[in-house]
């Protein structure tokens, strides 16, 4: 599994490198972010062009992973501002049809890899013609922004709805491999980080972006240190993935029927407090 850190912080990006992190993510989506997700609890980056060349300096084995905004009037000078600053991987937000990720994949011109972030009901209903684009090296499925176009209560009902395992069917058809949404820590997050990783096994994804809960300030300041923290939490993140690739397939359908349970309870409840 390829753990991914959002950062614009070189040191920390540097940390998170020697600490197993594999993927290290510049966000420079901007337009429409605040509207779509200013509401929710969810990260908001600040990032700035610059922050992918500082980064990327610093980096030895890590992938530099950059997000730019939907395509726009300026998307081909973002590409050649990403590329020229060593970006390795290149994300494209919020798109509804397999014409702009082509559209953005000949602009990229085989230059770095491409994900198409695929967070729109639109995106999703055309994930078949989407995955043959050429160009395209990975998937990757936003499960905050995609739960919220098809009017869903929490992000994880997309995972106990059917709706993940219908687009990874076809990434997997066109031989991609892919990731999707966020993990917590081993038993913390409404959807525990096990339970989380559980699924990303059972379909196959091979990547997953690390949570806020992996850089918590207050650690820092209680003289834990993020690197001493990142390297136990990924450490716990290891073990429960030896432990889970052990499973029979009874015991995958069981850990499956118990994510469901959880992501209904938690349903109900805000439900219910509403």
């Amino acid at each position: 599994m390829k753990y991914i850190l959002i950062t614009n912080d070189p040191e920390l990006a540097v940390l998170a490198e020697k600490s197993g992190v594999a993927r290290i993510f510049v966000d420079l989506e901007r337009l429409g972010k605040q509207e779509r997700q200013g509401h929710l609890n969810t990260f908001i980056s600040q990032h700035k062009a610059s922050d992918v060349a500082n980064v990327k300096r610093c980096l030895k084995s890590a992938e530099l992973l950059v997000r730019l905004n939907p395509l726009n009037d300026l998307t081909e000078n973002e590409i050649e501002e990403a590329i020229s600053s060593g970006a390795d991987l290149l994300m494209l937000p919020m798109f509804h049809t397999a014409t702009e990720v082509e559209l953005f994949s000949k602009m990229v011109a085989g230059r770095a890899g491409v994900i198409p972030l695929v967070e729109t009901a639109d995106a999703a209903n055309a994930i078949s013609e989407i995955v043959r684009v050429e160009g395209v090296t990975e998937i990757y499925i936003g499960l905050n922004d995609l739960h919220i176009d098809l009017n869903l209560d929490f992000m994880f009902e997309l995972l106990s709805n059917g709706t993940v395992d219908r687009i990874v069917n076809e990434v997997k058809g066109a031989g991609l491999s892919f990731g999707f949404g966020g993990i917590a820590r081993v038993g913390e997050g409404v959807i525990p980080g096990e339970m989380v990783l559980a699924e990303h096994l059972r379909l196959g994804s091979n990547s997953v972006i690390l949570s806020r809960t992996f850089n918590r300030p207050d650690e820092i300041d209680e003289g834990v240190g993020i690197e001493l923290s990142l390297k136990k939490e990924l450490g716990l993140l290891a073990r429960a993935n030896d432990k889970l690739e052990k499973r029979s397939l009874e015991e995958v359908a069981r850990d499956h029927d118990n994510f469901n349970v959880a992501v209904d309870e938690f349903v109900q409840r805000k439900n219910n407090e509403a």
